[in-house]
């Protein structure tokens, strides 16, 4: 290229990204104007106070509820305003002056106690230090939490966007465990803000025996939450004021009817059928649709590790719509997405089953643990599982669109590991694909424990004869061991095909675990979604390997190919050739096929046995 070419070209490519900062530049500012005019808006000096204006030692008080008077105030003294925080975030000072603050120290569930400078609104409680010795607190500007909303506000279906909350690899086979453990160790919220800790807001559990919410407090904790079981109790409508208002109490109902969750924290302010709370994110996810109530605190409960509020919920008035790092924003009136869900528990210990009615929030970051969490207190109800136990499970999970999963399984001494787990996990995906499909309907979920082992094993496998021809049948006789019990014989009859080969080949018996693992192995497409529909048939596969079957197999050569879903057995070679082709976008791979006889073993078979076979002329 010549040199006076080449110069002209590398001024038009300066000038073209100065064009491209500028217009991004441009565009950055045109949107924070745009943000800035909205406060402007809704900015009221009478009612407000900046923090420019705002000095150290200025008096200053919070409205919350400690549960002996209801809104009470409690006087503060500024130490000073913090600018940059966090990037774009700042934060108040402010030192606790009455006695019972110095006796609790930070509280859950003073998140979003409305905090007053000079009598104008100056912003929100947000967090604190654990183990502090003086009741210090960060605020957070109410400039700052009126930004919340201002561009999801009106959002909130609360159904799936087809953008995911939680990542869930889908190029690979479905494992319901692996999503699980994923779903169990994944933190919500609460982050801390330079050393600082948000303020917890409390999940109160009611609607169980306190053995129950102490077994389920282990698993909310591990998802972020600051668990207070028992005592919730439920609100009766014609006590205390539903109303929202600011200092009042704010809550989340997460779960309600049979079993109640619910989060607590503070209003700080309302407006126009607009709350505002918190002073901090809840999950953080920006849009939601989390069902609002009021509430009423029954006390503080003292604590030197954390302090905590005790409360219930009033019946839901309205939706959180919106969700981000100054406050959480609700509408009065909106009406939250919720997943009506059944549970049956029927036990050894007590005289009849046990229902559960419960209404969960519809999330795609909460629904699977809030649900695995009913589930499992409602089964702990009547006390811990013995040391030898079974259970037996069906569940089922409507969509939208009139499809369902359904499954029905046993487990042995595992407690609700595996059925949990599989609920949760098919939740997960389902509300986290990323392609769409119809939304949760409803979820029932019916389980019986017994005490009784079901553990079992192979204790041999005997041929009658392992040389045969084309058309004869194998002969086999299964012997199992079940846990103190006598062993059981059971005899198998397995079809050779007339036209299979002379040959060697492998007779396998397998318990559940094992046989699904030979079907992932052999036919990992079974296991993979590549769309809505094909996520839904994925998910009934998984779910429908019954554990107390023994899976007798007669492993064939493979013949023909499978190419995504699709099975081609018997496929002429020149067709196998082209579809192989590398050049196809969709890979194929050879077709494994397998005559297959199964065992009702009534127990849960956990090894395998492989015997060779010879195929004669």
């Amino acid at each position: 290229m010549p040199k006076a070419n080449f110069a002209r070209t590398r001024i038009y490519a300066v000038l073209l990204a100065v064009g491209v900062c500028l217009s991004v530049s441009t565009g950055a500012v045109q949107g924070a104007g745009k943000r800035q005019a909205c406060i402007d808006a809704i900015w009221d000096s009478q009612r407000y106070i900046g923090i420019e204006e705002i000095k150290p030692g200025m008096d200053a008080y919070c409205l919350t509820d400690y549960g002996q008077a209801g809104i009470e105030k409690f006087t503060l003294k500024v130490l000073d305003v913090v600018h940059n925080l966090e990037p774009g975030r700042n934060a108040i000072l402010v030192m606790g002056q009455d006695e019972r603050f110095k006796h609790t120290g930070p509280v859950g569930g003073c998140s979003g106690s409305p905090v007053y400078i000079d009598g104008r609104l100056a912003g929100a409680l947000a967090f604190g230090w654990a183990f502090s010795k003086d009741p210090l607190y960060g605020v957070t500007p109410i400039a700052e939490m009126l930004e919340v909303g201002l561009t999801t506000g009106a959002a909130g279906s609360g159904k799936p966007s087809g953008v995911a909350a939680m990542t869930v690899d889908f190029s690979k086979p479905i494992d319901l465990m692996e999503v699980a453990e994923k779903l169990a160790t994944r933190k919500l919220g609460g982050q801390n803000a330079s050393g600082a800790t948000l303020l917890p807001c409390p999940l109160l559990v009611s609607g169980l025996p306190s053995e129950a919410c102490q077994h389920l407090a282990g698993q909310l904790e591990a998802m972020g939450f600051m668990a207070v079981p028992g005592l919730s109790g439920s609100m009766d409508a014609k006590e205390g004021q539903t109303q929202l208002v600011p200092g009042g109490t704010l809550t989340m109902p997460l779960v309600t009817g049979d079993i109640k969750m619910n989060v607590l924290g503070t209003v700080t302010e309302v407006r126009d059928g607009c709350v505002y709370g918190f002073g901090h994110s809840f999950l953080g996810y920006g849009p939601t649709n989390l069902p609002m109530a009021g509430g009423k605190v029954y006390t503080v409960i003292s604590s030197v590790q954390r302090s905590t509020k005790l409360g219930t919920s009033s019946e839901i008035i309205g939706a959180i719509t919106s969700d981000e790092s100054g406050a959480i924003f609700g509408r009065i009136g909106a009406k939250p997405a919720m997943i009506p869900l059944t549970v049956r528990i029927e036990r050894f210990n007590t005289l009849e089953p046990r229902v559960y009615n419960c209404q969960v929030a519809y999330n795609q970051v909460l629904t699977a643990s809030l649900v695995r969490s009913a589930i499992s207190g409602a089964a702990f109800q009547a006390g811990p599982f013995p040391p030898e136990h079974s259970i037996q499970y069906t569940a089922t999970i409507d969509l939208d669109d009139g499809r369902s999963i359904r499954f029905r399984n046993s487990s042995a001494n595992a407690e609700l590991l595996e059925p949990s787990a599989e609920i949760a996990g098919a939740l997960t995906l389902l509300m986290n694909n990323p392609y769409g499909g119809a939304g949760v309907k409803g979820i029932q979920f019916d389980v019986c424990v017994t005490p009784k082992n079901i553990d079992s094993y192979l204790w041999s496998v005997n041929v009658v004869d392992s040389k045969v021809k084309p058309g004869d049948e194998i002969e086999a006789e299964v012997v199992i061991e079940s846990y103190l019990k006598e062993k059981r014989r059971h005899q198998v009859r397995i079809p050779v095909p007339e036209d299979l080969p002379a040959g060697k080949y492998n007779l396998m018996f397998l318990g559940a675990y094992e046989y699904e693992a030979f079907l992932r192995k052999a036919t990992p497409y079974r296991f993979l979604a590549t769309n809505y529909l094909t996520l839904v048939d994925a998910l009934n596969t998984v779910l429908n390997v019954n554990r107390t079957q023994l899976y007798c197999l007669l492993i064939l050569p493979a013949d023909g190919i499978a190419l995504e879903k699709a099975e081609l057995p018997k496929l002429p070679r020149t067709k196998a050739l082209v579809l192989q082709s590398q050049g196809r976008s969709v890979a194929a791979m050879p077709y494994a096929h397998w005559v297959e006889k199964t065992v009702e073993a009534g127990t849960v078979i956990a090894d395998k046995e492989i015997v060779p076979v010879t195929v004669e002329k």
